[in-house]
């Protein structure tokens, strides 16, 4: 399911998001405004994680949904500044917990201006998130992002309980990136057809088929911290397994590599050796974990592609799918 006129292995973001490309240029405008401040500091910080919109991945999931399902309204457009300020929260947050020195090619706050101060910024952007969201209607929207932060935070809790367990399964696994990544985007597709007036089925086929993507890029995430290249992603790599998470590539490696091999591979993960990246992709490639992995991906693009059969042929659709199979091809 190829999008019309487009040509996978040379897409870029701004390709797939033309249908709905000047309603993020509005989504920019809400965030702005919203995080302004009468305290230059403030907005110095402020400037600084803007920078971080780079993919605009969640809100022009919510936008291209909605587009889908008929058109684009005010709501959508609050909704879509807010999701993609819960996610500059919690990409703050993450680079505190990984300690974190380099995020979209530029020093991390954290970095600069210490954890302290990064915390509360993550802080401030998840209370103006709910602060932008009460400006709807209803409460369906405020309820069902209050819920979904609730599930990222678990997500999150549940990766740090498991740092350094050299045992780690695959559902323990699948189950801390549903939390953590899936939960957002599964709502961002969610609330976009549903504030479009889909029905019923429409709303959850979406609500699955964003799970999906969800999980599909954090699976290519997590190789991409071991195996890409810190020029192209623009972020500090290696952190997942230099703080002890084992993520599906070394599960499966650990499961499949000669006991010597493992032996050393239990190490790294528990922290008794010094990371060794390098020495550790050729142990991932060995073992075919890194095929492995990326089978897992398309598995679940897969899935959500099944789920786009739930709209209408329109070019929104089209994105949907070229977004959904661009998965498996990042760099970044």
């Amino acid at each position: 399911m190829l999008a019309r006129n487009m040509t996978i292995g040379s897409i870029a973001p701004a390709d797939l998001y033309a249908p709905v490309a000047h309603y993020l240029k509005d989504v920019e405008h809400i965030i702005e405004d919203e995080l302004f401040s009468d305290h230059p500091a403030v907005n110095e910080l402020c400037t600084r994680v803007s920078r971080y919109r780079g993919k605009m991945l969640r809100p022009a999931l919510l936008l291209l949904c909605a587009k889908a399902c008929g058109r684009v309204n005010d709501a959508h457009r609050t909704l879509a500044a807010v999701v993609e300020t819960v996610h500059l929260a919690t990409l703050v947050h993450d680079d505190v917990l990984d300690d974190a020195a380099v995020r979209r090619k530029q020093p991390t706050i954290n970095a600069t201006d210490g954890n302290v101060t990064a915390v509360l910024l993550g802080d401030y952007l998840i209370s103006h998130a709910y602060h932008l969201c009460s400006s709807l209607d209803d409460q369906y929207a405020a309820r069902t992002i209050a819920a979904t932060t609730n599930t990222v935070c678990e997500g999150e809790l549940m990766e740090i309980h498991h740092r350094y367990d050299d045992r780690l399964s695959e559902g323990i696994y699948f189950d801390i990136i549903e939390n953590k990544t899936a939960a957002l985007t599964s709502t961002c597709c969610l609330l976009g057809v549903r504030y479009a007036g889909a029905d019923e089925d429409v709303v959850k086929a979406m609500g699955d088929f964003g799970a999906a993507i969800g999980r599909a890029f954090q699976i290519v995430d997590d190789v991409l911290d071991l195996v890409g290249d810190e020029s192209r992603t623009g972020k500090t790599l290696g952190l997942d397994l230099a703080h002890g998470s084992a993520t599906l590539p070394i599960i499966h490696c650990l499961a499949n590599a000669p006991v010597d091999i493992g032996g050393r591979l239990r190490a790294f993960v528990r922290g008794e050796a010094a990371f060794g990246r390098q020495r550790i992709v050729d142990w991932l490639e060995s073992t075919g974990s890194i095929e492995h992995t990326f089978q897992v991906a398309r598995e679940h693009v897969q899935t959500a592609l099944q789920q786009l059969t739930y709209l209408s042929d329109s070019p929104a659709r089209d994105s949907l799918a070229a977004m959904t199979e661009f998965i498996l091809r990042r760099q970044f």
